[in-house]
């Protein structure tokens, strides 16, 4: 059967992916990429406007700090205070929010303030796209991506959907049998350390994970993916 619905979704590493199949695609997809910048490690989130709220709402944050105008769109704060039971002491982490016409960026940044947070999102270069949220990240200031964007979507009946770029790190990880050949490259099944099934798709242009939710029959993972066009299209 050929292909009755295709989507295109853009990570914050510039890369867009393209699904196409006879499923149910229309759910919205979020992007996590790691940045350094300055030595640290953090960690961005881009997803659908909703996803600001939904995260604010997690976090008992029900009104921010700040609010300017930035890049294009609109930056708020807000600090929070939790306990951190390991460390036992109290931590006052920093909810950033970036939001733009259609698309919002999310990270927390500990021990910050707002001049803190300005220093590192202008090295960013935050842009908004018809798909998506990219970031540039300016190598003289001392920021670059640590690792290849990832793009997580829920496909009904198919799972939870992890792709991203494949990295010589995803080759190591292939099992030593050969998989299933399917449109979009190689299919492996395997186990989660709980005993759950889980699939690899192995790519020219796309490395995915498919994780089986409730509504997800195992076994018929590989028939659904043999009729799923899954590439990397910028």
């Amino acid at each position: 059967m050929a292909p009755s619905a295709a989507v295109e979704h853009r990570a914050l590493d510039g890369v867009a992916y393209r699904l196409a199949a006879d499923l149910d695609l229309t759910r919205p997809a979020t992007s996590v990429v790691e940045v350094v910048a300055d030595g640290r490690l953090y960690e961005l989130t881009a997803g659908p406007a909703a996803l600001a709220e939904a995260v604010a709402a997690s976090l008992g944050v029900t009104a921010f700090d700040s609010e300017l105008a930035f890049q294009g769109g609109t930056l708020r704060t807000a600090t929070t205070s939790e306990y951190d039971a390991q460390a036992q002491q109290v931590e006052n982490p920093t909810l950033v929010v970036w939001q733009g016409r259609r698309f919002s960026l999310v990270t927390r940044l500990y021990r910050a303030a707002l001049t803190d947070v300005l220093l590192l999102l202008r090295t960013l270069g935050i842009a908004e796209h018809d798909d998506g949220i990219t970031l540039s990240p300016d190598a003289s200031a001392g920021t670059r991506l640590a690792r290849p964007a990832t793009v997580v979507k829920e496909v009904p009946t198919l799972g939870l959907v992890e792709m991203g770029r494949p990295t010589r790190e995803h080759t190591v990880q292939l099992p030593p049998w050969q998989g299933a050949s399917v449109p979009s490259g190689e299919l492996f099944r395997d186990t989660l350390s709980d005993g759950r099934p889980f699939f690899v798709l192995s790519g020219s242009s796309v490395w995915a994970t498919i994780v089986p939710l409730a509504d997800t029959t195992a076994d018929r993972v590989p028939a659904l993916v043999d009729g799923l066009d899954l590439r990397a299209v910028g």
